[in-house]
């Protein structure tokens, strides 16, 4: 069994067909994430981003930088974020989050413990924790005090190498059995995101499909399948 392998097993793939999502579930919102280049006119991208339709949080996810160049790069985003009532989470780095105030940390698997991150962050910050495809690791998750776990990567994606890969029918699982949000992962455009929505996702977390081209179309696109959102009884 690999390190990340759901020792749970399979789920029966029909347990999807009759998933109905809970109408006392909040719609399905939009979690942005950044990409690794938040320099040059990144700003003012993110500015147009955040205006062009509703975005729930944006992820701040840098890597091979020291923490003082991070934080310099931070800084700007998370006043865009706070003008407009978005959540600003730090991705990977606790002690970034702090220096940064944010509103909260997502953390991979090797990233550290939620505990550590609520000791160090306080009890209001929103920790998220990368679970992949495993209903083991999202439980331990939950029981760490997470307040969001992320499954996937469910499509392709060339944002980062993906090694974990995930099935819709576990959005639809874990959000029949747990309040906890659940956030969809990897590859997702305003294509293909209706079957993660339909399957139970929370949010979809989203980057190359919005800055990989003109972030205001995609983000406009995005609350075109967001917004219909099917809420049955």
């Amino acid at each position: 069994m690999t390190e990340f392998e759901d020792p749970l097993g399979p789920l029966d793939p029909n347990f999807a067909e009759n998933f109905r999502r809970d109408m006392r579930r909040p719609a399905c919102q939009l979690y942005l994430v950044s990409p690794l280049d938040v320099g040059g006119d990144f700003p003012e991208r993110l500015a147009r981003a955040l205006d062009a339709g509703p975005v729930a949080a944006f992820q701040f996810r840098v890597k091979d930088i020291d923490q003082h160049a991070a934080a310099a790069l931070g800084e700007p985003l998370r006043a865009i974020c706070a003008e407009r009532d978005v959540a600003f989470i730090v991705n990977d780095d606790i002690g970034l989050a702090k220096r940064l105030d944010a509103d909260g940390v997502h953390l991979g698997q090797t990233d550290g413990d939620p505990r550590e991150a609520r000791a160090q962050l306080g009890p209001n910050a929103q920790i998220g924790v990368s679970c992949h495809g495993s209903r083991h690791l999202a439980m331990e998750a939950g029981e760490a005090g997470a307040d969001y776990v992320a499954f996937g990567a469910f499509y392709p994606t060339t944002t980062k190498v993906v090694e974990h890969n995930a099935e819709p029918v576990i959005l639809s699982w874990w959000s029949t059995l747990f309040e906890m949000p659940c956030v969809a992962i990897g590859g997702i455009t305003p294509e293909n995101a209706a079957p993660l929505v339909a399957a139970g996702a929370d949010f979809i977390a989203v980057s190359g499909a919005v800055w990989g081209g003109d972030e205001v179309a995609a983000i406009k696109a995005f609350a075109e399948v967001l917004a219909p959102a099917p809420r049955s009884r």
